[in-house]
């Protein structure tokens, strides 16, 4: 087969939640929900499978497609794209991470050469402008990172089999430049000193699965007093995960999505019909799914 006519080939993308709890700006956690993207050979630029106002050529695939060719000096071709993601778009499970992470690994693929996962992670990084989403995007788990000197600094760990994730998307959005506008420019050293603290335990307990520990350790001082007062309905979700046995309670990424973190599958069942049976406070259109999280990054699947 020439150079010049690629096969199709399939991206999978996992759906990321950024910060887990006390781990702003730092943790990222892949989950077992896959976002999934198809690249084949056209003419001319083809998108579809997404909102008709995300089929032109400014789509967040094509463009970080195009930048990431930029990168690696490779020259770009015309694609067919065909978008099949069940990550709901009202933010927070890392929809434009899945969309930037698709068009790097399209890059890569189509580049001939070889790309190493903290190249792609480097081009990715520059393109979203921070790694707390794309990182576990890339690299599955949790994954904690800084940048440094333009170049990404990941610290990779896989969650403990028994911790579960309820994941709960109110049916409108939080936008990213709001959750960033309500959130302290300065903070008190005593609340820097609970942060590093907690989020070290925060990290330990996802790892063994101590959700005693988890419990006390994800309790966030930096940016959830805030960024809560911007989801109408997080107070009442919170009461209800909590009440009904999840060990703790956060906001993903910015919002609007919130998880509830549980241990082992019969909770995370209990807190799921809890939150999907509110009656007092019910939330028509909530979208709710109870998931685990995911070992496997970005992988390119050949035909």
């Amino acid at each position: 087969m020439g150079k010049d006519c690629q096969p199709t080939f399939v991206v999978e993308v996992p759906a990321t939640s950024a910060n887990v709890g006390v781990g702003f700006d730092v943790l990222g956690l892949a989950l077992d929900l896959r976002a999934r993207f198809t690249f084949a050979p056209a003419d001319r630029l083809l998108i579809d499978g997404c909102l008709q106002k995300f089929r032109g050529a400014d789509n967040l695939v094509w463009t970080s497609y195009l930048e990431a060719c930029r990168r690696l000096y490779a020259k770009p071709r015309q694609l067919h794209i065909t978008i099949d993601s069940p990550i709901p778009l009202s933010g927070g499970l890392g929809s434009s991470s899945t969309c930037v992470v698709a068009g790097v690994a399209a890059a890569a693929r189509l580049s001939g050469q070889p790309v190493s996962q903290l190249q792609m992670l480097d081009i990715a990084c520059d393109i979203e402008g921070h790694p707390d989403n794309v990182a576990p995007a890339i690299m599955g788990g949790l994954v904690s990172s800084f940048v440094d000197r333009g170049r990404t600094h990941p610290v990779r760990l896989d969650v403990a089999d028994n911790v579960r994730f309820v994941a709960i998307a109110p049916p409108y959005e939080v936008r990213t430049e709001d959750a960033r506008k309500v959130m302290p420019t300065q903070v008190a050293l005593e609340t820097t000193i609970w942060q590093v603290g907690h989020c070290v335990a925060a990290v330990h307990a996802l790892e063994q699965g101590d959700m005693e520990l988890f419990s006390s350790a994800a309790l966030d001082k930096l940016h959830e007093p805030y960024r809560s007062r911007l989801i109408p309905d997080y107070e009442a979700l919170r009461r209800t995960a909590l009440a009904a046995g999840a060990a703790a309670f956060l906001i993903s990424g910015s919002g609007s999505t919130m998880l509830a973190v549980c241990d082992g599958d019969r909770m995370a069942q209990q807190v799921a019909d809890a939150v999907n049976g509110m009656v007092e406070n019910h939330i028509d259109g909530l979208w709710v799914r109870t998931l685990r999280a995911s070992s496997r990054g970005a992988q390119v699947l050949e035909g």
